[in-house]
């Protein structure tokens, strides 16, 4: 999400300055081993400098980080969030484990809807 690597594209479109929550939830993201080779192997990964006006990128308002699954026909997946009632697509530090298993059950949800 944060690297260069194969299937990652940045993007400073638009205007919000990177927060501490940001670079801390980016520094257990990129040392995560099980992260960087699902994301490298089965997601095309955006990674937003800065916030967009799309409404379809903030469908429950805008804050950073955010990590939002999208599936094949563009629509973000309602039925993959984070632990968070009030800012749905938000991870923290902590909330790797539920992060791995959304991207396991986005793999999975691909490959029975196709």
């Amino acid at each position: 999400m944060w690297s260069d690597g194969p299937g990652v594209r940045e993007s400073d479109d638009h205007g919000v300055k990177t927060s501490r929550k940001h670079q801390a939830l980016k520094k257990v993201f990129v040392d995560n081993q099980e992260i960087q080779e699902m994301c490298q192997n089965n997601f095309i990964m955006l990674n937003l400098m800065h916030e967009t006006t799309d409404k379809n990128m903030s469908p429950d308002g805008q804050y950073v980080p955010r990590i939002m699954f999208v599936d094949p026909s563009l629509t973000v997946r309602a039925d993959i969030t984070g632990r968070y009632s009030n800012r749905l697509y938000t991870y923290e530090p902590q909330d790797l484990p539920v992060l791995i298993e959304n991207m396991k059950k986005a793999l999975r949800l691909v490959q029975t809807e196709l």
